[in-house]
């Protein structure tokens, strides 16, 4: 596990992509259901359940079922701006592919936070 200088620990990569995977699960689970599987129904409803989620709780569905959340690199919760910028840029994808030295992606290091264990 990759340590941050003053900050929280950062998530496994495993527990980061399961978590990813369960959320796009569900995300293409109510699509299917509701919208035809509308692949821009499926992003919207990604979109919709991260930022409300992370917003709120500090983790999606997915977070929590592997017991990771997403912080303010001070520890703090990323409250709901933070939430939807993270989001937004997590949806072009590329952000959220390359990282930064410490090893956190583009998106979470532009807006100051991270993903780290929870329990």
């Amino acid at each position: 596990m990759m340590v941050m200088p003053d900050t929280l620990p950062l998530a496994p990569l495993g527990r980061r992509i399961i978590a990813l995977v369960i959320d796009w699960l569900l995300a293409v689970s109510i699509s299917a259901g509701f919208f035809g599987y509308d692949e821009f129904a499926t992003l919207g409803i990604f979109a919709l359940m991260s930022v409300l989620l992370i917003g709120t709780i500090g983790g999606s569905i997915g977070h929590v079922i592997v017991g990771i959340g997403v912080r303010r690199v001070d520890g703090r919760a990323p409250g709901p701006l933070r939430a939807l910028g993270r989001t937004l840029l997590l949806c072009l994808v590329l952000p959220a592919i390359f990282t930064v030295p410490d090893g956190r992606s583009y998106h979470d290091a532009l807006l100051g936070t991270t993903i780290t264990r929870v329990r």
